[in-house]
């Protein structure tokens, strides 16, 4: 299999499957001397895992990270105080999957025969054969988005020192739109949300805060733990903390469900997505990132173009579109409307508007970056849908399907906004390169 690997100063590859024993990311790339531990890329891990909230899967996967190589496993030098961080070699993420139950995988055995409408199953039957891995979907199952958002908190770490800083939120959910928001008002509010994730995130507060796994054990040691918490999932997911929806919102000044920077939109979005869940349908809806602090200049042109790269991310799965700037809107337009006017004013440029997203010609502006991304309804909905076996190829009812995601996109904006930041480091280390180079 070709195709899970992305970048080229900064390179990622994925592997693993839903039901597999689990999934790795391995970046090259990585700068030496930064602090890394499995806490902190958790707290980005648990935004998009399953089973947190009402508009999500029941399937219950704690996708608890294990850093497995690319760390200092000890000082260099006593008194160096550089363990646990990053040394320059290719640094390996494992996810592990903990919950995987034979009753499930009967019934992906029940129904792989029948492949779901709307969903990869035939199409890499086709081109993979009967060894096609159709349990959970395999590589093609949503699970293999933890390997992108694990792998893109590195790369945003790495680009907030360099003053860039990505956020990402739901803009539209089941035809309810959010309000145009400030570009820094929506990083302060993703930012909110996230901390009271981690605080109501039963796993982050057993696991990391209280200490079962450190960045002191060794690999077999975490592993022991893991093996111990996947008997343990129910029982540390009813300590989770307990507090009322209105209490959140005063406290956090965010919604309790959804990262959607107007809470009242929030709600309605949730109310209109609850409202398709109970016809045993599932709703679309759209994420946007934003990045701020990118120099003017970064990208390349023709065949490696920056909003090119950013437009990989319909490998997303369930991802069906991706427009930077004012988008599909300037067939709208015209030439002096969507053109983007500038100015200098004390020594700097000034833009009078943002229809290019932050991009021409393949290369940033240094204004803000902003992409949206169209996803679409979740394809496993709780309705009967005509198919049929692949083997023989006569027709047949697909029974409904209850264990599902009644939307994707509440879980899809974490994995936009570190894929996002992959691919802005990617063009940033070959930016600063070539800066550097040019100055000579």
């Amino acid at each position: 299999m070709i195709g899970c690997s992305l970048g080229r100063m900064f390179q990622v590859t994925v592997a693993g499957g839903s039901y597999q024993d689990g999934l790795t990311a391995v970046l090259q790339g990585v700068p030496p001397g930064m602090l890394l531990a499995e806490q902190e890329i958790y707290g980005d891990l648990l935004l998009r895992k399953p089973g947190a909230d009402e508009l999500s899967s029941p399937r219950k996967e704690p996708d608890l990270p294990v850093i497995y190589c690319g760390l200092n496993a000890a000082e260099t030098i006593a008194g160096a105080k550089n363990r646990n961080h990053t040394n320059g070699t290719p640094l390996t993420i494992l996810i592990p999957n903990l919950d995987r139950h034979f009753i499930h995988i009967e019934q992906y055995q029940d129904t792989n025969r029948t492949p779901r409408p709307g969903h990869a199953s035939y199409a890499s039957f086709i081109k993979y054969g009967p060894d096609d891995d159709a349990i959970g979907a395999g590589i093609f199952s949503g699970r293999y988005t933890s390997t992108i958002v694990a792998a893109g908190y590195v790369a945003k770490k790495i680009l907030k020192k360099c003053g860039i800083e990505i956020c990402s939120y739901v803009k539209e959910l089941a035809s309810v739109r959010c309000p145009d928001v400030a570009h820094d008002k929506a990083l302060e509010y993703s930012e909110r949300y996230k901390k009271m994730r981690c605080d109501f995130d039963p796993f982050y507060q057993q696991v990391y805060v209280n200490g079962r796994v450190t960045m002191e054990m060794r690999f077999l040691e975490k592993m022991k733990v893991l093996a111990e918490i996947e008997q343990e999932i129910d029982a540390i997911r009813s300590k989770a903390p307990k507090m009322k929806a209105d209490a959140i919102r005063d406290k956090y000044g965010v919604h309790p469900v959804l990262n959607c920077p107007d809470i009242d939109a929030a709600e309605e979005m949730v109310k209109a997505c609850n409202k398709i869940t109970k016809t045993g349908d599932s709703s679309g809806g759209v994420v946007e990132v934003v990045v701020t602090g990118v120099p003017a200049g970064l990208g390349e042109p023709v065949f490696y173009k920056l909003d090119a790269e950013l437009g990989r991310m319909l490998g997303i799965g369930a991802v069906k579109g991706v427009e930077v700037g004012a988008g599909f809107a300037v067939k709208d337009m015209t030439g002096y409307q969507s053109n983007d006017q500038m100015q200098a004013k004390d020594g700097k440029v000034i833009f009078d508007s943002n229809n290019a997203g932050g991009i021409t010609g393949g290369l940033s502006t240094g204004q803000p970056i902003v992409v949206r991304l169209t996803v679409k309804p979740t394809p496993t909905i709780d309705k009967p849908q005509k198919t049929i076996d692949k083997y023989t190829l006569e027709n047949k009812a697909l029974a409904a399907i209850t264990r599902r995601d009644p939307t994707i996109v509440a879980r899809i904006w974490p994995v936009a906004e570190n894929y996002t930041a992959m691919v802005i480091l990617d063009h940033l280390l070959a930016h600063y390169g070539y800066q550097a180079l040019k100055a000579k």
